[in-house]
This record gives structure tokens, C-alpha cells and sequence, in this order.
């Protein structure tokens, strides 16, 4: 086990490969190891001359850009720990995450799709654009734009850069001494079935040991080069990605917004050896109109996570991607993230019906849901695990910490089985969770904001399955008495308020319930005439 904080592994691989190209964006920056680690640096010591000091909270909100992955390793020397902040959010989320999490300072960009995150801070903290303070933010001190354009109340990400000069080298080495690898340096935000996101705090010793068995399943070398597709502000960007590379000196290659011809571009320009992505991605990349015109011949492994993987699809990526050591793996935030994964070699039939076996020094065992009691062998439970990359726990919520860990282990809520030589298949979600995309999608959540619209009675959110990605979410409602409401109605109240992916596709309007015995709403049934409508398997 490495005991060592991201800090000290930068210092070691920017020692060891200097020349070597850390972080490389097609159409922008490129930085050796060396110039990685001084410009790192440089934000480092920004961020001591803004006042942040160890232990406190920096969230960062933003696509794929130079700046998020610099930030990442920024923070991580001086003890700050980073939060990072869903791309989808709209304001009520964001609002909520500043608070819940105290955050000092928040990074962003200027917008995503069709949500301006500028604005969206104007709303949320009308102040920051006076350069006041917000008596309903205690913790936050400093908004900074993560590019060059100036705002109103805002600092420039070169600004912070500036501000660096201001401390010296000494001062940031003295300060990265006195960080402990069990110390705090991640805090993801993942939503529960409660539809309030939890702040996930996970350590250096966490997240740095999940990144370099991950690696080593892959078999990272500092000759690998590792495109990203996958957004940052996940796990596996910014543990099996980013942080995965500089642990075994791997080129970072990233994509800021995921573009399937952009990936084909990178991978033929930068010579990739290695390449991620959820499902989708790769179904986008291999159906490509010009997917022919590119060289892959470089590929030669990857992960393919957050969904399962038909077995048509992995045999194109291996085939006509060149990826034949594509692997599976399988985890959750709480996990750092990987619990389970595939070997290179293993049979393609394990890698689309399995998630393999556990990492080395984890511990996975099937049991009756919501106990620790172990089921026989392929039998259906609930999978739990307990090892080195067990979550700290969940930020200010003790009860939902003790919830999920008992006697140190952690219960996923997925139902698995486990075959006799170890191999886990995963069966479904304990509490009826929805996988989008690879974006994990809670109904009570959404179920909870439907509840807010004046004209909705009741309303149950369910998956249905889905071509593209996976899983769609679809909304039975029932109006109140004497009200009217349109599909479109619905999602554009959607829309305005809560996240892109969480937004319903499916709208069904209903009159009566399918009840137990016991007048509960059965689920599964509504699922079921999902299907049917749709003419689904």
C-alpha cells in the first residue's frame, strides 16, 4: 500500500520523467511533468496567498478544462480539499452544495449546455458580483473564472497565479510536510435516495491506492497515453483518469466536452494507448460517420464502466477499436471507486456479464440486504465491501455515514451474485436506482421536486430501459382534482430547475396505482406498463 499524499507522487513522477508529456489537449496547452509541476505549483501558492489553508473546501465546477486538472493537484499540496461540483447542476443545486459543503472558494467556467454558470452564481449569491460577502454563505470568500474574461466580483484564474508570487517556495513545502496521506482531499457530491447529495470525503491513502491498482490492472507504464472523455468532476476522471496517470507517469490526454469525433481525433493525433468511456461513448465512437478515417491502431486497453456493456459493443472495441485489453470495472463513489474489475485477458464473455473480482486488498462478500449475513454463492444479495478505500464518511452527516458502513463495511445497495471462482455479476439496485449514461439517476429525488409543481397529486419515477443510455427515467403522475398538464408542461418545469439528465423522458399521466396488500405503490409494476407502452424489452 502506498503511504503517500498526491503531493509527494507528483514530486516523485515529475522527478522520474520530467520530459515526459503530462497533460496535453489537442487544440490547447501542453506541459511536460516538469511544467506540470511548476504550474501546479504556482496555483499552490495562489491559493496559501488567498488565505486557503488545510482542511479547507475549494469546489470546482467545470468541464474537462487545463485549469480543473491543475486545481486537483493545487489543492492536494496544500492540504485544501476538493469539491467537486456535478456539471448538470442548475441553482437549486448548487446552492445547496456551497452550503452543505463550506465551501471557501468556487472555480468555474463560463457555461455548459444551456446553463450559464456565471449567472447561475448571480443568482445564487446575488453579493458576489458588489465583491461582498453573502451572510447566507459564512465559508465563501472567493469566486474564480477559470479562463481569462473578466466579471464582476470575480478573480481570473491568472490572477490566482499572480497572487502566488506573494509565497515562497519554502512556505508551500513547509505547508505540504505537515499533510498526512489519512487526511481529507476529496469531497464528491452524490445524490441518496433521500434526494439530498451527500458530500463523499475521501483521503490521499483512499483514492491514490484505488488509482494505482486500477493502473496496474491496465498495466500503465509512463509510455502509455491515457485519452479522457469522462468528465472530471466523477471518480473516474479524476481518480481513474488524472490522478491513475501521474501515479504510474501516463500522458494525460483529456477531452473538455465529451465529442465522440473529438475522441477518434485524439486518439489518432496523440497516439492513445489507452481509453476510457461509460457505454454510450464508445457506441457514439464506433458509429461515427467518419470513424473509419482515423488510426487506432494505438489502442491497446481502457475501462468501460457506469452501465453494463453489451457483448456486440465490446467485441467491436475490441476488434475494430484495437482495444483488445479492454476491462470492466465496476464501483461507487464511496469506493474511491473501484471495488471489482476485469483482467486484460480475461474471457470477452466475463468482461459483459461480470465485473470481475476484487482489487487486491478489498474485501467483497454477498449478504441478505441491509445485513451483514453472507448468502451462499451465487446467490442474490446485496454487495458490501470493506477495505483501504472505504469513504472517511459523508460530509456533516453522521447518521447517513453510520447507515452506510457498519463495522466497516460498506453497503453499495446493488444487488449482486458472486459465482464459485469469485467473478460478481450485478443484478440491479436495491432501491430501484436509475443509470443514465452512466450518470447515476435517484427517483425520490426527483419524485421529491415533482411534488413542488401546483397541479401534481402523486407522482413515482422509474427506469425504463433505453437503447443509447442504458436506462431512461420515466414519471407517473396524477394530477389534483379538476387540473390539466401537458408532457411538455412538465419537463420544461424540468428543465428550468433541476439537472439535464434527471429530467423525465417519459411522462405518464395516471389515474390509479398498482398497490400491495399493504397500500404501497408497487414499482416494478409501473415499470412494466413503462415497458409495455413503449414496447421495450
Amino acid at each position: 500500500m502506498i503511504e503517500k499524499t498526491i503531493g509527494e507522487i507528483l514530486d516523485e513522477t515529475a522527478a522520474k520523467y520530467p520530459d515526459n508529456d503530462a497533460l496535453v489537449y489537442i487544440d490547447g496547452p501542453r506541459y511536460t511533468y516538469r511544467e506540470f509541476k511548476e504550474i501546479v505549483e504556482k496555483v499552490a501558492k495562489g491559493l496559501m496567498a488567498m488565505g486557503i489553508k488545510k482542511g479547507d473546501h475549494v469546489a470546482v465546477w467545470g468541464y474537462n478544462v487545463p485549469e480543473w486538472v491543475i486545481l486537483q493537484f493545487a489543492t492536494a499540496k496544500i492540504g485544501a480539499v476538493l469539491v467537486t461540483v456535478n456539471i448538470y447542476y442548475k441553482s437549486a443545486e448548487l446552492e445547496y452544495l456551497l452550503k452543505q459543503s463550506d465551501a471557501k472558494a468556487l472555480f468555474l467556467v463560463e457555461k455548459f449546455r444551456d446553463v450559464n454558470y456565471v449567472d447561475t452564481l448571480y443568482k445564487v449569491m446575488p453579493e458576489i458580483k458588489e465583491g461582498k460577502k453573502s451572510d447566507k454563505f459564512p465559508y465563501f470568500e472567493y469566486a474564480v473564472f477559470m479562463g481569462d474574461k473578466k466579471f464582476p466580483g470575480l478573480m481570473t484564474f491568472q490572477e490566482v497565479i499572480e497572487r502566488g508570487k506573494e509565497v515562497s517556495d519554502e512556505e508551500l513545502k513547509k505547508v505540504q510536510s505537515t499533510l498526512d496521506c489519512h487526511d481529507v482531499v476529496n469531497m464528491q457530491y452524490t445524490s441518496g435516495t433521500t434526494g439530498f447529495p451527500k458530500g463523499v470525503m475521501l483521503t490521499h491513502y483512499n483514492i491514490v491506492n484505488n488509482a494505482y491498482w486500477v493502473g496496474e490492472y491496465i498495466g500503465m507504464t509512463p509510455n502509455d497515453r491515457l485519452c479522457i472523455p469522462v468528465p472530471f468532476f466523477h471518480c473516474f476522471g479524476c481518480v481513474l483518469g488524472t490522478l491513475a496517470s501521474v501515479v504510474h507517469g501516463v500522458t494525460m490526454v483529456p477531452i473538455e466536452i465529451f465529442d465522440a469525433g473529438k475522441v477518434l481525433e485524439a486518439v489518432d493525433k496523440e497516439k492513445c494507448t489507452i481509453l476510457y468511456g461509460v457505454p454510450t461513448m464508445f457506441v457514439r465512437e464506433l458509429n461515427h460517420p467518419d470513424f473509419d478515417k482515423y488510426d487506432l491502431s494505438s489502442l491497446r486497453t481502457g475501462i468501460m464502466a457506469g452501465a453494463p456493456c453489451p457483448i456486440e459493443v465490446m467485441r467491436r472495441v475490441m476488434e475494430d477499436m484495437h482495444a483488445k485489453e479492454m476491462t470492466i470495472a465496476y464501483g461507487l463513489t464511496e469506493a474511491s471507486p473501484v471495488i471489482t474489475m476485469t483482467k486484460r485477458d480475461d474471457p470477452i464473455e466475463k468482461r459483459v456479464e461480470t465485473v470481475g473480482k476484487p482489487l487486491p486488498h478489498i474485501d467483497v462478500k454477498i449478504v441478505e440486504p441491509g445485513t451483514l449475513k453472507e448468502v451462499p454463492r451465487n446467490t442474490p444479495g446485496e454487495l458490501v465491501a470493506k477495505g483501504y478505500n472505504i469513504m472517511k464518511g459523508y460530509y456533516k452527516m453522521p447518521e447517513a455515514t453510520a447507515k452506510a458502513i457498519e463495522d466497516g463495511w460498506l453497503h453499495s445497495k446493488d444487488l449482486a451474485k458472486m459465482d464459485e471462482n469469485g467473478y460478481v455479476y450485478i443484478l440491479g439496485r436495491v432501491d430501484d436506482m436509475i443509470i443514465r449514461g452512466g450518470e447515476n439517476v435517484y427517483p425520490r429525488e426527483i419524485e421529491e421536486f415533482l411534488y413542488t409543481h401546483p397541479k401534481i397529486k402523486e407522482v413515482q419515477v422509474v427506469g425504463v430501459p433505453h437503447p443509447e443510455y442504458g436506462e431512461e427515467v420515466a414519471a407517473f403522475i396524477q394530477l389534483k382534482e379538476g387540473e390539466t398538464a401537458t408532457e411538455e408542461e412538465i419537463k420544461e418545469f424540468c428543465k428550468q430547475n433541476i439537472a439535464r439528465y434527471k429530467v423525465p423522458k417519459y411522462i405518464f399521466f395516471t389515474s390509479e396505482w398498482p398497490m400491495t396488500a399493504s397500500g404501497k405503490i408497487q414499482k416494478y409494476k409501473l415499470r412494466e406498463i413503462a415497458k409495455e407502452k413503449l414496447g421495450r424489452s
